[in-house]
């Protein structure tokens, strides 16, 4: 919808959102995820199709491209902006970076890891097409599309002309539009406003699957690949290509309120990317020769300095939450870490499961595999009963507040002794000050008063080899100060 009938309609306009872009101190950080995401998974296997897509047809990006549809040079639509392929086309910010995906194949650092790896060349090679364009369209589409429109949405073929064709062909045009969704996704399109679909299907690159087609090991990072990491509301956020209005909810939710509840969304994110992680360890993937796959530990506990001298100086620091003996590398647990915090706004008796079975899945680590994969499964459990708890409640502009609390909280906060999760726990609380925005608990020129004291919470995970943790805490302790004295 276009803002002047926003208006008319009594709806916001996109200031949450804006309210939420990085300054420079933040983009730094996001631009190197980001960079992580655009060299994303090298795989050794052609690409597979996404779950449910078994005889799918593909269209393309330029079935969506029509100037009557999502190809406008400017957002002026009256449903929706209709310059949502200019926005996926940015050339320079995060939110066009799956339209990047291909492109960068061919740049330096790409060429370099390809050489290291012995794949020839990487804009070709099947081990990183799987996600570095749409997987699962045996080439029905250039690969030079990148990460399209249906990588997302879904294949278009079986509802695209009935998502082309118009409303307002009966009395209630809102319910019209709810019913042409619901068919469109009976017919395959995604229903990426559920947040459990949403996590399923940016995970399978943001993290990994278990198709040979998606999933980065120790091996390729080895070779100059980033490391992954995933947060489900903030790169949703960054790569959106519509606002939310009076339409986006009749058509999304039934109701012209209806809107993302971004503490559901991060939450759900946080239990999908552990779970995925979880299970993927107890397979076939969780090990590489004899070696453990290092890509699920804790990549800093073992990529620190070395000190060599009389007096020896201690460069981690105790985690609270990780029962395993010094020297031993721990299982990468920043998306754990989260949920424990936000476990027991869903379930106190789940939230003491967790920290139980946490600690079971950590001390095994010590023991043997058979031992430790009894316990991921254990966990695994635990995880997936949280994440149907969050996603059936909604959550307030309060609850977000009372989210940061508990990221803040001194359990929590003693266990952000490693990179990975202090860089969860800003993207956190950067997530949930845009939810206290979205649901209107703090008005745009509040939140963007505190930035700078996000920005400096950014600042302090910037560089992963000058992460410190002792300066890290201090600054994520003011910003978490700042936020909550808007409460």
């Amino acid at each position: 919808m276009t803002a002047h009938a926003g208006k008319e309609r009594g709806d916001r306009p996109w200031a949450a959102f804006a309210a939420r872009l990085p300054t420079r101190a933040a983009f730094a950080v996001l631009a190197a995820m980001f960079l992580a995401l655009a060299i994303a998974a090298f795989v050794f296997a052609p690409p597979a199709r996404s779950q449910g897509e078994s005889g799918a047809r593909y269209t393309g990006v330029a079935s969506c491209a029509g100037s009557t549809c999502h190809g406008r040079m400017e957002g002026d639509g009256t449903v929706v902006r209709q310059d949502e392929l200019m926005k996926w086309q940015e050339p320079s910010t995060p939110g066009g970076a799956h339209s990047r995906a291909w492109a960068v194949l061919n740049n330096n650092r790409s060429q370099f890891i390809a050489r290291n790896l012995g794949i020839g060349d990487p804009a070709k090679a099947q081990m990183c097409l799987g996600c570095h364009s749409t997987a699962g369209t045996a080439r029905a589409v250039p690969a030079e599309d990148g990460v399209g429109c249906e990588s997302c949405h879904g294949p278009a073929g079986g509802w695209l002309a009935s998502h082309y064709a118009g409303v307002g062909t009966n009395a209630d045009p809102d319910r019209e539009m709810r019913d042409k969704h619901l068919a469109n996704l009976s017919a395959g399109l995604k229903k990426l406003e559920d947040p459990v679909v949403r996590a399923g299907v940016c995970v399978d690159c943001h993290f990994g699957s278990a198709a040979d087609g998606q999933f980065v090991t120790h091996r390729i990072m080895a070779a100059g690949h980033p490391r992954i990491s995933f947060e489900l509301d903030l790169f949703s956020s960054l790569q959106a290509h519509h606002q939310e209005d009076a339409d986006y909810g009749w058509r999304k939710f039934g109701a012209p309120g209806g809107r993302t509840d971004h503490v559901q969304m991060w939450a759900v994110g946080q239990a999908t990317a552990i779970e995925r992680s979880l299970a993927l360890f107890q397979t076939r993937r969780g090990t590489e020769g004899i070696f453990p796959e290092f890509y699920f530990l804790d990549c800093h506990s073992c990529h620190r300095r070395i000190f060599d001298q009389a007096k020896p100086v201690r460069t981690g620091l105790d985690n609270a939450g990780r029962n395993l003996p010094e020297g031993m590398p721990p299982y990468n647990d920043e998306n754990l870490i989260m949920l424990a915090a936000a476990a027991r706004m869903a379930s106190p008796v789940l939230a003491d499961q967790l920290a139980a079975r946490t600690a079971a899945f950590h001390k095994a680590m010590a023991s043997d595999r058979a031992s430790t994969v009894q316990a991921a499964a254990e966990l695994s459990q635990t995880v997936a009963s949280l994440k149907r708890a969050f996603a059936s409640r909604s959550f307030s502009g309060a609850d977000a507040f009372a989210m940061v609390d508990a990221i803040s909280a001194k359990a929590i906060s003693d266990r952000y002794t490693d990179y990975s999760g202090s860089q969860q726990a800003v993207m956190g609380v950067d997530t949930l000050l845009n939810a206290m925005v979205s649901s209107g608990r703090i008005t745009v020129g509040a939140a963007a008063g505190i930035r700078g004291d996000i920005d400096r919470a950014y600042a302090a995970v910037k560089d992963p080899n000058a992460y410190k943790p002792s300066e890290f805490q201090a600054s994520f302790g003011s910003a978490v100060r700042a936020i909550g004295a808007l409460r």
